[in-house]
């Protein structure tokens, strides 16, 4: 969604992850917003004002009453007539305490406290002071406000530790702002149409605590329906175990294994596009154990069978006018086999990538990859980022949808 025209500010706080700011604000430049920052003091030892204020073409207000400035005791007051949306990204634990308690030490709070618009908070810290039941309560508090919250992220800490705490990506922080301003694009590309998508691993069970599985995160197919509801789609998301956040205005079904992730593709196989990203297992334990297997001595033995190919399943029967899209991760001779591919399992495009090639290993925020369509073409997209990446492919999908309902000569 264009954010054309749109008044963004953006609350910038004293945190490690505040150096994610200045791509936030080139990319919502870059969709057309007029953006003003807003530092606290502690901001500025992560990143400078002047880096922000060239990006955003403003002045960087920390502050309160700006020196040398008309008006500037209704500073805030102004700001926050003028704003169509208030992000602060990242939040601390601190300033999340205080915008809770209505403290308004700064340019920031103030604004906050005077601010007519919605307010998208976006939490950054370490893993402990985010589940920590002060900075949870404070959460509960600003949702009891109106305010939004975006959950952060589970990964790698700047504490070395891992658990949720990461900033979203930039990208996925912009994608949420459009949501938040406009809701489901009513009158998008996809309006009335239904986009079926998989994501993530599935976990095939060799006994109640061990498992069968893969190392996708589901961030691709999570992206690929994020970009189909800001289009205008009604959007299922069928997935896998992952630890990401559901996009607004998805519906989720959450499923474990290869057969649980067919039965819920199954009962949603006539969507008007299918977009299947999750990593399935091919095989899954033909005995699995009702009970802890012990450790022994001897060499164990797995018998594997193989599970249902959903994609080919989906193909044997596609209902006409239906896109079908499939994924292939191949480390070798990928163009070969994803050709293959392409046209045993009846698709109209696959997409190839290889998770070796820089910048598309699993849990990336970016991917490589190629495009291969049902007429022979091929398209091989540069390093982007997963959302960039289900923007072209929805786009090439429309564009597949356009040409199929235009009348030959």
């Amino acid at each position: 969604m264009s954010l054309g025209g749109k008044h963004i500010i953006l609350g910038v706080t004293g945190g490690i992850a505040a150096y994610k700011s200045a791509e936030l604000v080139r990319l919502l430049k870059k969709s057309g917003a007029e953006v003003q920052v807003l530092m606290t003091s502690d901001a500025a030892r992560f990143i400078t004002p002047l880096t922000l204020g060239t990006l955003s073409e403003r002045e960087i207000l920390s502050e309160i009453f700006p020196e040398n400035e008309s008006g500037s005791w209704t500073k805030h007051v102004n700001l926050g007539l003028w704003a169509d949306l208030f992000v602060i990204a990242p939040a601390t634990a601190q300033t999340i305490a205080k915008l809770a308690h209505g403290m308004s030490d700064s340019m920031l709070t103030a604004t906050a406290l005077a601010a007519r618009c919605p307010l998208l908070v976006c939490p950054a810290m370490d893993h402990d002071m985010f589940i920590h039941p002060a900075t949870q309560r404070n959460l509960e508090i600003l949702e009891s406000y109106g305010y939004r919250i975006m959950a952060p992220e589970h990964g790698e800490l700047a504490s070395g530790l891992i658990g949720h705490g990461r900033l979203p990506d930039p990208a996925s922080i912009v994608s949420r702002i459009s949501r938040e301003l406009a809701g489901v694009e009513k009158n998008g590309p996809l309006a009335g149409r239904t986009v079926l998508v998989t994501a993530g691993p599935t976990r095939e069970p060799i006994d109640p605590v061990r498992f069968i599985s893969n190392h996708s995160s589901g961030r691709m197919g999570f992206a690929v329906a994020e970009v189909a509801a800001d289009r205008g789609a009604k959007t299922i998301l069928v997935t896998g175990p992952t630890r990401l956040e559901t996009p607004k205005g998805i519906e989720r079904i959450d499923v474990t294994t290869a057969g649980e992730m067919f039965a819920a593709v199954d009962q949603h196989r006539n969507a008007d596009i299918v977009v299947m990203t999750a990593a399935v297992a091919d095989y899954t334990p033909a005995e699995p154990a009702d009970h802890k297997l012990k450790k022994s001595e001897e060499q164990v033995h797995l018998r594997l069978k193989r599970t249902t190919d959903i994609l080919q399943e989906l193909g044997k029967s596609r209902r006409s006018g239906q896109v079908l899209v499939g994924f292939a991760l191949e480390t070798r001779d990928g163009l070969a086999n994803a050709r293959v591919k392409l046209k045993s399992k009846n698709l109209d495009l696959i997409v190839l990538n290889n998770p070796l090639d820089e910048g598309a290993a699993f849990g990336h925020e970016t991917n490589r990859v190629t495009l291969l369509y049902r007429n022979g073409t091929e398209e091989a997209l540069g390093k982007m980022s997963k959302l960039d990446v289900g923007r072209v492919i929805l786009q090439r999908v429309e564009t597949m949808m356009v040409a199929e309902a235009t009348p030959s000569e």
